[in-house]
């Protein structure tokens, strides 16, 4: 089990115990930024960057940084690519298998190992052991990115975290008299309390289409309590008794206190839902908050944690960070470390997830005073910092655990709200497959 730490250590390596960062979607996007001449008699360098999770709010945010790096580095162009993240993985796949990959990209946690094992990355340890700014970087995360990998190598530097919370309508549940859930069984009955039919206003909104698995299963963990992910003899918890509770609470409120449309819902839809005032509640993680903050004043909304469990912990998912991550096809490692590093800099750092409403993974960025003022994060720090908080962490290490979540899990959610399926079947589905997957790896790697 691993335990909650202090705010004197969070500042200096903040678990990475966090979860995925906020999703958009949006059409793919390819800017071409030039950079001005310069002094230096270097040959012109081109570097191509991927995002992996562009859209509207975060395009413009690299688009600002990439200008401010070729600035300061004149010799070097970057051409960004953003991709939308319902199609970013099967894109990484396919460059991938064509050995035609971008120099740089933001990489998920959840994919480093199986980039790992397809050797696409480029291993960062000694550009990383020669930075300067490395002892700033938030520790925990940096390992755990090794500890994933088969090779025990550093192929991410991650320079964003999350959490998973509940954002509310704090007016809403301000003007119908109903305090914010603390527990469960708080939150399930707020959810029913705040739905209004006649009014087309609901008490929630789930993600039941694209990218829902990943929320469904940090939510069960954190009402069951469970922190490992498989028990000593290989078999998953996933279908534990308490995670099929929780799913049939959870998943049997689609279409009465939660919009029929739930069922297609991806990031997008369900953020909508909230911020257009159709849903009293989401949840999602932290990093959500730059959408919330355009489309609402700061007194109608606000975060707070998901509930403790039953016996009073908090358990969040680990590892949840996102990193850059240069490919092993560049013809131009040494500027593609350049890029890394400038983008991992406190003020880039800062930059960017003030921009997102994330937390950061640079000390010194904790320690600025947006950080301090900001309701999300703090909410995020009361969990952290928690006597009684816990992680589990997921199966990251297995090759094929996100094709798991995209091809079973995703569908089964659907199958489920259509009355396809029973709860237990599709966690027994689940957890056969992760069982399946590991006995594979055990195999196949001699673990």
């Amino acid at each position: 089990m691993k335990k909650k730490v202090s705010r004197t250590i969070l500042t200096l390596g903040m678990a990475a115990s966090m979860a995925l960062a906020g999703c958009s979607e949006s059409k793919e996007t390819t800017v071409q930024s030039s950079g001005e001449e310069g002094a230096s008699s270097d040959e012109q360098v081109v570097l191509t960057f991927w995002d992996e999770n562009a859209g509207p709010q975060r395009t413009p945010i690299y688009e600002e940084l990439f200008k401010k790096f070729e600035e300061e580095h004149p010799n070097i162009d970057v051409e960004y690519v953003g991709l939308p993240k319902k199609s970013a993985k099967q894109k990484f796949d396919a460059a991938i298998a064509a050995d035609d990959m971008p120099d740089v990209a933001g990489v998920q946690t959840s994919w480093l190992p199986e980039f790992q094992v397809r050797e696409a990355l480029l291993p960062l340890d000694s550009y990383f052991e020669g930075w300067n700014d490395k002892d700033n970087i938030n520790k925990a995360a940096v390992n755990f990115n090794k500890q994933i990998v088969l090779d025990n190598k550093l192929y991410g530097i991650p320079y964003t975290q999350n959490l998973d919370i509940l954002w509310y309508r704090a007016d809403w549940f301000k003007e119908a008299g109903v305090e914010p859930p603390e527990t469960w069984d708080e939150f399930f009955s707020a959810v029913e309390k705040m739905t209004d039919n006649a009014n087309n206003r609901y008490g929630f909104s789930i993600r039941g289409g694209d990218g829902g698995s990943f929320q469904l299963q940090r939510m069960m963990y954190a009402y069951s309590g469970i922190d490992h992910y498989f028990d000593e003899n290989g078999e998953s918890t996933l279908d534990d008794p308490k995670h099929v509770e929780f799913s049939e609470k959870y998943l049997g409120l689609y279409n009465k206190f939660t919009p029929q449309s739930d069922i297609t819902n991806g990031y997008k839809e369900m953020v909508a839902a909230f911020d257009t005032g159709v849903a009293a509640m989401i949840q999602h993680n932290i990093g959500s908050y730059g959408e919330h903050s355009k489309a609402m004043q700061p007194e109608q909304y606000a975060a707070l944690p998901l509930p403790k469990t039953d016996d009073g912990k908090y358990i969040a998912e680990g590892g949840n960070t996102i990193g850059f991550s240069i490919f092993k096809t560049t013809e131009h490692p040494e500027e593609a470390w350049e890029l890394v590093s400038f983008l991992s800099s406190q003020e880039s750092q800062s930059f960017w997830n003030q921009s997102t409403g994330q937390i950061p993974t640079h000390a010194g960025v904790l320690e600025e005073q947006w950080v301090k003022d900001a309701q999300h994060i703090q909410t995020a720090f009361e969990v952290l910092e928690d006597a009684n908080m816990s992680f589990y962490d997921p199966a990251f290490y297995l090759p094929d655990y996100r094709s798991i979540l995209d091809n079973i899990v995703d569908p089964g959610t659907q199958e489920v709200l259509s009355g396809k399926t029973t709860v237990k079947e599709f966690l027994t589905k689940w957890a056969d497959a992760m069982e399946e997957s590991k006995q594979k790896y055990d195999k196949q790697f001699g673990k």
